[in-house]
């Protein structure tokens, strides 16, 4: 059986060489930048110049644009959960999470993100499965295996 490209990739996720993890991980990652092409890399820019700047309202409104004019464009949904996250709107972040993860179920940032948004809602017994699924593509990640545990001590 021939594996495609996003498999592989998967795959070298589970993988004990620390460098082909980290490959992959990257790989995936610029994947998911460059699934709209230069346009969707650019409205993602655009929308970091504007956090950066500390122009919040701009950097929601185009992330929202993004996700209204690209519904299927994963990584936009997760940076707007980054953004929603980082703002403690956790309810909006971990519906933005919901939404990579049924675009893209291994997204492991967005179950990495789901996570984070149930524990800060101190949805525990949720936040352990979010951290497990994460741990299911990316065994290695240490810190949803730490996370885990805070979960599982605050239940």
């Amino acid at each position: 059986m021939k594996y495609s490209k996003i498999e592989q990739l998967l795959q070298e996720l589970k993988k004990t060489d620390e460098v082909a993890r980290k490959r992959a991980t990257s790989e995936l990652w610029n994947l998911w930048f460059g699934q709209k092409g230069e346009i969707g890399r650019e409205l993602l820019r655009r929308s970091q110049s504007f956090l950066e700047m500390g122009n919040l309202q701009k950097a929601e409104q185009l992330l929202t644009e993004t996700v209204d004019n690209y519904p299927d464009f994963a990584e936009a949904w997760n940076r707007r959960a980054v953004f929603y996250f980082s703002l403690e709107r956790y309810e909006q972040a971990r519906q933005d999470c919901e939404q990579v993860i049924q675009l893209v179920p291994y997204h492991f940032g967005a179950l990495h993100g789901l996570g984070l948004s149930l524990l800060a809602l101190g949805k525990y017994a949720e936040a352990i499965a979010a951290f497990r699924k994460a741990l299911e593509v990316q065994p290695y990640a240490l810190i949803n295996q730490k996370l885990i545990l805070e979960c599982t001590a605050l239940l």
